[in-house]
């Protein structure tokens, strides 16, 4: 079976399915699960899937003429794809933010409902996990994004080698979640973000 072909099936796949496991795929088209990531990656460009950590999922669109779907749910900017984080919640719904600042205040407020949350590594603009990533607050490099700004990475000697550079705090995930919430809140700047 040609690459063309097998994104075709797996364009059906996920539109009935809405989830599937890159191993799932691997082993129904009898390929390795390094051929479907590079046969997904035409389709994570297109939007029509969203990578999660062991597989995809069907990106919910909403039209184009629809106001503010290309907005932070947060603080309202519009959204940058290398920069932003996204949750995935019950019902296949999925939020997305301008940065990671504004997705770990969300996700915070959001808790438990948010099953998943995905973001891109700084670096390399890879799909990374983002309680498994890990977080550079306070860097002297702005990006002109929310502050405090928050940075993500996939390797943890790649942030630290950042903070050499441009200076900052490297984080796990836990530990930004409680960092950028009590920075806010010792401002007086924290936002009342929307609730679900």
């Amino acid at each position: 079976m040609l690459a063309n072909e097998r994104r075709e099936r797996i364009k059906n796949l996920i539109r009935s399915r809405h989830n599937i496991k890159i191993s799932e795929l691997s082993e129904l088209f009898g390929v390795s699960e390094m051929t479907i990531h590079r046969d997904i990656k035409p389709l994570v460009e297109e939007g029509i899937v969203i990578k999660t950590f062991g597989g995809i999922t069907i990106a919910r669109k909403e039209p184009e003429h629809a106001p503010g779907s290309n907005d932070c749910v947060f603080c309202h900017r519009k959204i940058d794809r290398r920069l932003s984080y996204r949750l995935i919640l019950p019902e296949n719904k999925v939020e997305a933010t301008c940065c990671a600042h504004c997705g770990l205040l969300r996700h915070q407020q959001l808790g438990d409902k948010a099953i998943q949350a995905i973001c891109h590594d700084f670096l390399f603009h890879t799909t990374i996990s983002a309680p498994m990533a890990y977080f550079v607050m306070d860097a002297l490099l702005d990006i002109g994004c929310c502050q405090p700004q928050v940075l993500t990475f996939g390797k943890k000697e790649h942030a630290e080698g950042f903070v050499k550079g441009f200076g900052g705090l490297v984080l796990s995930f836990s530990e930004a979640l409680e960092r950028v919430h009590v920075k806010m809140e010792c401002c007086g700047t924290d936002k009342s973000p929307p609730t679900v």
